[in-house]
């Protein structure tokens, strides 16, 4: 008998999975799989600002809580792997469904004004998203190259007050500064578009539309605002 319930429950899972496996290749499921990495980036977004909002505060408190995020193994070998993919996963499946949106679109737009139905950033989610994927690029290169190099490469020892002073330098370019607001910019007005999309994809604007199109639209001018003041500040601030 356990053996019979055993096989049951490996074909079930089986097929669950099989199931699930075409879901996601599906156009439905891909747009389904592409609003849950931009929701876990936009939570991701989110706590960065506020640990980047704190460096404004406290110098003391911002080296804590980004000592404790570099060297906390579940953030560092969980966390961040699955960061790092979604980001992948996330620009990569936007292109390939943009792509194929404008394919599907081709003959629809011939006979339609696109421009009429859509805003201009919807059209254009995949521009900012290359220039997005640029600023993360210069992002990484700034931050996450950095530290790989100090703990694992060049390896020094551990020194909890140093995250504040390495912020700081950052920001005192004024290009990088400059290519940190463009960015920003350009990264609102994907969350413009983007957030209440993601929403859509999972069905989940079912009467809260217009309430979920207010938080989008905050969420969108806020955080990247924020981002912004947060590198100017340092800039003019620094010694």
């Amino acid at each position: 008998m356990p053996i019979n319930l055993s096989i049951t429950t490996f074909v079930h899972l089986k097929i669950n999975l099989k199931i699930m496996g075409g879901f996601f290749k599906s156009s439905i499921g891909r747009k389904v799989a592409m609003a849950l990495s931009a929701f876990f980036l936009m939570i991701f977004l989110l706590q960065h600002f506020i640990i980047n909002l704190l460096s404004v505060f406290s110098a003391e408190l911002f080296n804590g809580v980004s000592h404790f995020m570099g060297t906390n193994w579940l953030i560092q070998f969980v966390m961040q792997p699955v960061l790092i993919f979604a980001v992948v996963y996330h620009f990569i499946m936007g292109f390939v469904l943009e792509l194929q949106n404008k394919k599907a679109r081709g003959v629809a737009y011939a006979k339609n004004n696109g421009a009429a139905n859509s805003t201009w950033m919807s059209r254009n989610m995949i521009y900012s998203g290359l220039v997005i994927l640029a600023f993360l690029a210069l992002h990484f290169a700034d931050f996450w190259v950095h530290e790989i190099n100090v703990k694992y490469i060049n390896v020094q020892p551990e020194d909890p007050a140093r995250y504040y002073h390495e912020l700081v330098e950052k920001f005192v370019p004024i290009w990088r500064v400059a290519a940190y607001a463009v960015a920003f910019v350009l990264l609102g007005l994907h969350l413009a578009h983007g957030f209440t999309s993601a929403f859509q994809s999972v069905g989940a604007t079912a009467g809260r539309k217009k309430a979920l199109q207010q938080i989008g639209r905050a969420y969108s001018i806020i955080i990247p605002l924020g981002f912004i003041i947060i590198a100017l500040y340092h800039h003019l601030n620094h010694h």
